[in-house]
């Protein structure tokens, strides 16, 4: 059974949302990296890049498949994970532990629509 963290709010695509303040942390769930299997490469934003809820803002790639990530809200990248762009496997070790993006949200009430813990254990089945 996949790794899911309380406290933590979850999108229907599989990434998960930590809220810091006016900023999303955000990140691919434990059971979507181990549906795509070993990760080969993550591609991301730049920082000041625009991304809004619902569409995608980069891919993950495996051996077995590429993978679309969508963003749970809508904002500005501040950060990207720089070292993921060397070391995507990371993402495989630990998927809570590795974010791929932080977010300066634009509309926090966008986080009503995502779940918690126990609505995404529901899905990630």
């Amino acid at each position: 059974m996949s790794k899911i963290i309380e406290g933590l709010l979850y999108s229907d695509s599989h990434e998960w949302v930590k809220v810091d303040g006016d900023v999303a942390v955000i990140g691919v769930s434990d059971f979507a990296q181990a549906e795509m299997g070993d990760i080969t490469y993550v591609d991301m934003p730049e920082v000041d890049d625009e991304v809004t809820k619902g569409e995608d803002f980069g891919a993950l790639e495996s051996v077995k498949a590429s993978s679309e990530l969508y963003s749970p809200v809508s904002g500005v990248v501040v950060e990207v994970n720089e070292a993921l762009e060397d070391a995507p496997e990371l993402v495989n070790e630990d998927a809570f532990a590795n974010w791929i993006i932080k977010v300066k949200m634009s509309d926090k009430s966008e986080l009503d629509d995502l779940m918690d813990a126990a609505a995404y254990a529901e899905i990630a089945k």
